[in-house]
This record gives C-alpha cells, structure tokens and sequence, in this order.
C-alpha cells in the first residue's frame, strides 16, 4: 500500500510505535516524515539507539513519551538536538534503559513472555532513576508497575548470578522499519547488521515494512535463509526508495553528512526549524517529493560502491 495509507491505517494519534535502526543507519526516515505530515500525536516511541528518526518526530511535535538506550546521530549530534531541548523544557517524558536491557525488552515482547532476566544494568542510577512516575504508571494500563525488578535467584545456589534484573516486555501498537528488501507479501531481507529490528517487529501487534526495492516472492525464495522476516507477520509493504535517507541503507547509499550537518543548523534554533518543517515535509506531499529538494549531486555521492556496500571517497565531515 501507499505510505500515506500505511500510517493513516496503524499510527493513530497516542499509540505506542518502535521504529527500527540505529544511530545514523537504517532509520524509517520516510514513515518519520509521513508520521509528521499527517500530524500525528501524542506517540508512546520505543527506540534501541536511534538518532535521525527519533528527533524528527520530537521535533515534528509527535511524541509525548520515549523509552530508549541512546538518542543521537554521533558526530553530527551526539546527542539529537529537538530531543535534548524536549527534556530540558518537560515536555518529554524519558525512561532510559541500556543497549541490552531495550535488546531483551523487544525480545521479551517478541517471545510472548512478560519480562527477561538480564545483570546489565546492576549497580547503575539506571535501576533507581525512572522516567515515569509511580502515578503515569497506575493510570495507564499499558506501561508496566515498575521499570526493573531485582529478584534473587530462586534456584538456590545453582549458578553463579545471585541476583538478576527482571526489564519488561515491549508490545508496541505498530513497528515500523525500514530493510533493503520486500516482496509484496511482506517476507523481509536486511542486508547487513539487522540491529534489533527483527525483534521490535516481532514484538508488535502492526507492522509497517518499507523497503528500497519491491521483488516477487520467487526471488527471495532463492536462500532463504537470508530472511529475517516473514510474510505473516508484516502488516503493510510500502515501495519507498531513499526511504532511510538521510541515514544510511546498507548496499544502497550511505547517510549524507552534508543533510545531517545541515539539519544541525535548523534545528538548533526554533525559526529555523520551523521554517525546514514547513519546506521539507509539511509543503512536499510525499517522500518522492523530499528527495526531490535534495541535491542530485550529494545524491551521488553517497550512493553505495557495490565492493564495500558504503560511499567511497565520501567526506564525511
């Protein structure tokens, strides 16, 4: 189906959504747009380390609430720039877990099973420091009592980890991710480090795939082994091209440093990004015409060498 179908379809307004990749890679950049375009908000978003994404919808005026490892798009912004300004104003909601605690959080919601036991984590301000309050957590039924629970061993001695934390299970409303390719079906094929999009998906109860190349079910049907996802638990396939720019898609282009630096600027000051929401997304009426502004010759230049899978020669600063 169409993008502008997909997340009129299964984003609505307060929902609970994961958006899959990583930092400056593989980022649902698309659907972030479509999400802003539509006006969507007051979003629940459940993230593993994301950068680009995730600062695009708390800029958009999306997100009322974060669960996440790491906010940024490393050099470019260590730490994302609409997000920090967010926190530091209250009007964003933030409860931190570590790379491995969000990992097992999307596996748990993914097994079916409540919660995880995990030792990362154990000695930190993250086990004592919670986002939300006792009060949020009472009054929604779909965050968990607590946000970790220490549990000793109840097998006695056997084993060497007298205490564990318990993280709780992800079920996310919607996850969208964005992969390399798709057939119509749904089945899935990530070239690369698939970071924790498999288990985000899994974890949810609607899934929206966009990808940069759209094939029939018989050319994935060659090594399938190479699937990470199948068909039935893909709820909608969008044919979205450049669909993770500005970050990288693996194989196809690398992220565009001139875009992120760029962004920076605008985002820095509250006119500035004003005035980039109002060109870039609210004035273009879909992805195609995004790229359309962009510079065809920077385009280029992050195009992927088929060697490598990354733009050689890219200045990357």
């Amino acid at each position: 189906m169409s993008l502008q179908e997909a997340v009129d379809r299964y984003v609505a307004d307060s929902a609970h959504i994961s958006i899959g990749g990583f930092t400056v890679n593989r980022n649902p950049m698309a659907a972030v747009y479509e999400i802003i375009r539509q006006k969507k908000t007051g979003l629940h978003l459940y993230a593993h380390s994301n950068g680009q994404g995730v600062d695009e919808l708390i800029g958009g005026g999306c997100v009322a609430r974060l669960e996440i490892a790491y906010a940024g798009s490393g050099r470019f912004a260590p730490t994302c720039i609409c997000f920090r300004k967010a926190v530091e104003s209250g009007c964003l909601q933030v409860e931190d877990y570590s790379n491995y605690q969000m990992t097992l959080r999307f596996a748990a919601g993914a097994m079916g099973v409540p919660f995880l036991p995990v030792r990362s984590g154990m000695g930190t301000d993250i086990v004592t420091h919670w986002g939300f309050p006792a009060e949020l957590r009472q009054a929604d039924e779909r965050l968990p009592d607590q946000k970790l629970v220490a549990l000793e061993n109840p097998f006695g001695n056997w084993g060497e980890a007298s205490t564990v934390l318990l993280v709780p299970a992800i079920r996310p409303d919607v996850t969208i991710i964005h992969v390399q390719t798709a057939d119509r079906a749904g089945t899935v094929r990530i070239d690369g480090l698939p970071f924790t999009d498999i288990e985000q998906a899994k974890a949810a109860r609607r899934v929206i795939v966009t990808c940069e190349t759209l094939v029939d079910k018989e050319n994935l049907r060659d090594h399938p082994e190479y699937n990470q996802l199948p068909f039935f638990c893909v709820d909608a396939v969008v044919h979205a091209p450049h669909g993770a720019f500005p970050t990288a898609c693996y194989r196809h282009y690398d992220y565009d440093p001139a875009f992120l630096n760029q962004y920076r600027h605008w985002a820095q000051d509250p006119q500035r990004h004003a005035d980039y929401l109002k060109r870039y997304i609210h004035d273009t009426p879909d992805h195609a015409a995004f790229m359309a502004l962009q510079d065809p010759r920077q385009i280029e230049r992050i195009q992927a060498d088929p060697r490598t899978g990354y733009a050689s020669g890219l200045d990357r600063r």
